[in-house]
């Protein structure tokens, strides 16, 4: 059954339809116009008809979806004047919520693995040069190999140590790995320890499906990520998210055509995600957005100036909200005229001149009719959302967390064998075969003392057997953007 999604109301209503919500889309404006009320208006009228919904709170104003709202009076009007209620069943009321956080501190924690994030989004989290790039690859390359799960930062480090002593033999096989390099590499790690970002590599990594829940009553489970401190380190952000959006692609079976979305997923402050990724990377996310639709995802783009986002990108969104733009400098002028043009024409109306005139709470909106035509841009006032505007105590924050279907899940970390306590094991067997008299052949067999440490080839098997219990088909270098750049990486031992 297809629903329909109240936008606002200008001569006439404005709304996205369901089958056409995986289509994409953008929502835009300067600061203060409106853009994070439309958000949580759009949030939760897809949470009501059944879309988990994913979106990065900012600002720690969006957790207020969670509690139900009233008691606003910009609001109260708004709601009168549309005549919401008798026409459009608007109720005051909260929505199923998940809190996540990269920290753990205001939400559930949330983690990946390295070998899940692919070195190609790693090497943008550490800003890597195309030299440093290439030891990233061949550390990956090594790991694979070898049958060593490459799971959270410490790993990455005993590798790069791993392959900067075994250069000379990796070099006929590899090219060469520079002591710079790795160097490098290092103190970039460094910097990312301490920005928090070693939280985010390890295990139990995050299951997909756990966000893609509906609750008894039918209703989409709102996914917020707590993103108030992790948006001072914008790369990480970005980075999260594009990792996000990949898993996304790489783990839905097609869907093709549906009634609505399997999930709605919202990219707040998109500009960071486009900001000086080089041109491969951008080709990448093209070809995301460009074919995740098929698997039932609507992506959309929340940010300032609509020419923050590539044109590629750009023509790929078909519902589009355009709140208010200034226009003091020539480069605002270009962005009014951009946005402007990116609108089919409404003859009754200067597009150009209205996106700088809109007032608090209006937008400029066109949406894809049962055809996937874009309508003809109107002026409308934005629906208000029927949940509470703005943060919500931290009590009550806890409290949801107490009732979370993951709760006990992710709060805790798993640390089991991977690289690193392989190569750590073997550099300390060669420390003691070193200091270790010569033994005759087969004089120790059958005395080997009970041990709680497993041997390297204990060791080795053990991480073997569960990295093919829980990686069957994937290598661990894989990640979207390679499967993407002319092969499939999961398909590979």
């Amino acid at each position: 059954m297809s629903h329909s999604i109240l936008v606002g109301t200008g001569t006439e209503p404005v709304a996205i339809l369901s089958r056409m919500a995986n289509r994409h889309g953008l929502v835009a404006g300067a600061t203060g116009t409106g853009k994070t009320v439309t958000l949580q208006r759009l949030a939760e009228q897809f949470s009501r008809i059944g879309v988990p919904v994913f979106l990065a709170d900012v600002k720690g104003d969006l957790a207020g979806i969670s509690l139900a709202g009233g008691g606003n009076r910009r609001v109260a009007e708004r709601v009168a004047a549309m005549r919401l209620e008798q026409e459009d069943g608007f109720v005051y009321a909260g929505n199923p919520v998940m809190f996540w956080d990269i920290h753990g501190e205001q939400g559930h924690p949330v983690r990946t693995t390295l070998s899940e994030m692919g070195p190609l989004l790693l090497a943008r989290l550490l800003n890597l040069n195309e030299v440093q790039e290439g030891v990233i690859n061949i550390v990956f390359h090594v790991a694979d190999e070898n049958g060593w799960l490459l799971l959270d930062l410490k790993d990455l480090r005993a590798l790069l140590v791993y392959v900067s002593e075994q250069a000379s033999s990796l070099q006929s096989r590899y090219g060469n790995v520079s002591a710079a390099s790795v160097g490098a590499i290092q103190r970039r790690l460094l910097a990312l320890e301490k920005q928090g970002g070693e939280l985010l590599f390890g295990e139990p990594a995050l299951a997909l499906q756990d966000m893609m829940q509906t609750d008894a009553s039918g209703h989409g489970y709102i996914n917020i990520l707590a993103a108030e401190k992790l948006i001072h380190t914008p790369a990480l952000y970005s980075t999260f998210l594009l990792w996000l959006l990949s898993e996304l692609f790489e783990e839905l079976p097609e869907a093709g055509d549906l009634d609505r979305p399997k999930l709605v997923f919202f990219f707040d402050e998109a500009h960071l995600l486009f900001k000086d990724a080089p041109k491969v990377l951008l080709d990448k996310i093209e070809q995301v957005v460009r074919l995740i639709r098929s698997k039932g995802v609507g992506v959309y783009f929340v940010t300032q100036n609509p020419m923050d986002v590539p044109e590629t990108v750009l023509g790929q969104l078909g519902n589009r909200i355009q709140h208010a733009l200034r226009a003091y400098t020539p480069r605002d002028q270009r962005a009014v005229r951009v946005a402007a043009e990116t609108f089919r024409q409404n003859p009754e109306l200067d597009t150009a001149a209205a996106i700088t005139a809109l007032g608090v709470g209006e937008a400029l909106v066109s949406t894809l009719d049962e055809q996937g035509i874009p309508s003809i841009v109107q002026r409308v006032e934005i629906a208000p959302p029927g949940s509470h505007l703005g943060p919500i105590p931290a009590d009550a924050r806890r409290d949801i967390m107490e009732q979370s279907l993951v709760k006990g899940v992710y709060d805790v970390g798993i640390d089991r064998i991977s690289a690193y306590e392989i190569l750590e094991q073997r550099a300390q067997d060669a420390a003691a075969a070193a200091h270790t008299p010569a033994v005759a052949p087969g004089a120790a067999r059958g005395t080997r003392r009970g041990s709680a440490r497993q041997t390297p080839i204990e060791a080795f098997a053990t991480s073997a057997m569960r990295s093919l219990g829980s990686q069957i088909g994937r290598q661990l270098m894989r990640g979207i953007m390679g499967s993407l750049s002319g092969g499939n990486t999961r398909g590979r031992k």
